[in-house]
């Protein structure tokens, strides 16, 4: 077979944060060592690197959308572009218009009113992409997008793709991606090309809430999921309603994890709940051999 034709893609998702959603998804990327590429969607927080203890072995800037710029040497002092900038990006600051770059949205209306070609517009910078080895051994792309940068969802399929290249270069069978929290545009680009979902929710009405939501988004993918219930023992009233939801919309039910202190503990050693020795291992380890099994049952 042909690497496209076995390679699989596993992506992690909570309808909100908080749920141990990073957590779940760098205990499988443990398991799952040299034989997964991983790939951090969630550029925008992103904090899978501090349990997989990446290198940042490559770095790329990423460049997405526009920013203009005022030639002040050709600057009339006019005022017609602070006049039409409806983000109020331009402002009269010592005898001179200067633009900011936290509040440019790069639209270019400025510069198409500017009599005398002062402002140009140019390709923004939005962040960096990461290409790393793990302490697994496994390759891992990551990126951070910067402070008040737009774009994410570009970033995040800049990241997969990426992920993806190397996967069908080195002959991977897996691709496991962190995705982001909620149903905005990162998560709509990390579950293009998905083959399987894990949502990861907790027994609380947010969290219910949230997995509606996220799950709404999955089915217009038409993509496999399951669902791991986080900390479930401490509202049992509301994992039995999480549980009748799951039958209901035919979601697999990967587990129930209990709330457990080892979680915390293996995380400030810098740890995944898998290379401890807590119970939780063993039940993580039965998840990630029933994903594969839900996987190789649809194909």
């Amino acid at each position: 077979m042909k690497p496209t034709e076995i390679m699989n893609e596993i992506v992690v998702l909570s309808g909100k944060g908080g749920t141990g959603k990073t957590s779940i998804a760098a205990s499988l990327a443990v398991l799952a060592g040299n034989s997964a590429v991983i790939a951090d969607c969630d550029v925008g927080a992103a904090n899978i690197h501090l349990l997989l203890k990446p290198d940042f072995g490559k770095t790329f800037e990423f460049y997405s959308g526009e920013l203009a710029s005022i030639h002040q040497e050709l600057c009339t002092v006019c005022g017609k572009c602070a006049e039409v900038c409806r983000f109020k990006a331009i402002s009269f600051i010592d005898d001179h218009y200067l633009i900011s770059d936290l509040d440019c949205e790069g639209c270019g209306y400025c510069e198409r009113v500017c009599p005398t070609h002062a402002i140009a517009m140019y390709e923004r910078k939005s962040g960096h992409v990461y290409i790393s080895k793990t302490k697994v051994g496994s390759t891992m792309v990551h990126a951070r997008l910067d402070i008040s940068a737009e774009n994410s969802g570009k970033l995040v399929a800049a990241v997969k793709n990426e992920a993806k290249s190397i996967a069908i270069k080195e002959d991977k069978q897996f691709i496991i991606v962190d995705g982001s929290p909620g149903i905005g545009c990162p998560v709509v680009s990390s579950l293009s090309g998905a083959n399987y979902v894990i949502l990861v929710t907790e027994p609380t009405l947010s969290g219910l809430h949230d997995l509606k939501r996220v799950h709404a988004v999955i089915s217009r993918f038409r993509i496999q999921s399951g669902c791991i219930i986080n900390k479930f023992d401490l509202n049992l009233e509301k994992t039995v309603e999480i549980k009748h939801f799951l039958e209901e919309l035919q979601i697999h039910h990967l587990a129930d994890i209990s709330y457990d202190i080892a979680f915390t503990q293996a995380m400030t050693e810098g740890k995944t709940i898998v290379e401890t020795s807590s119970p939780l291992k063993q039940l993580i380890e039965e998840v990630w051999y029933n994903v594969k099994e839900q996987i190789i049952i649809k194909k």
